[in-house]
């Protein structure tokens, strides 16, 4: 004989499930700022939030705030007279940053590239949706401060552009 167990006694779902449920949960939101016309939407749900914005070109971003960081969050870049000349280019989102559209294909940027102002220089990706990472400063990128298919937290430090003039 088989009884159906109480609600306390009931299993919550895996980690892998939660992601699962969220990341359908997502797109179907994406799909109904498409077809609804909607330019922001933003989702509370206890302590975690969901930001979605349609961009210039039409493709729709996703930000995930991260809680304010630790005493052992993201490092600053180091501060020399270098660093004090460059713009730091920091990640708007909690996600996996890719130096390139495709895996084997050229990198956006490389250090000694110059670089224009909203040129794409780098992917986040968030929740299986790609987010394209653009430069807020014309001029040559100095150093690139995170490897390929690394995570990333919000606000670490992408890149470092020296300013052009």
């Amino acid at each position: 004989m088989t009884t159906k167990p109480e609600a306390a006694d009931e299993v919550s779902p895996a980690p892998r499930d939660d992601y699962a449920a969220l990341t359908a949960t997502v797109r179907e939101l994406v799909k109904v700022m498409r077809e609804g016309g909607i330019g922001r939407l933003e989702v509370r749900r206890g302590d975690l939030e969901i930001h979605l914005a349609v961009r210039e070109d039409g493709a729709v971003s996703a930000a995930t705030p991260a809680p304010a960081p630790g005493p052992a969050a993201v490092a600053p870049p180091p501060e020399t007279d270098e660093a004090e000349a460059t713009h730091v280019i920091t990640s708007p989102m909690i996600g996996t940053f890719y130096a390139a559209p495709a895996p084997g294909e050229r990198p956006f940027v490389q250090v000694g590239d110059t670089v224009e102002v909203g040129q794409t220089v780098a992917i986040i990706e968030a929740m299986k949706i790609m987010n394209e990472i653009v430069s807020d400063v014309a001029g040559t990128v100095v150093e690139i401060l995170v490897r390929d298919a690394e995570p990333v937290e919000y606000g670490s430090p992408l890149m470092r552009i020296r300013p052009a003039g």
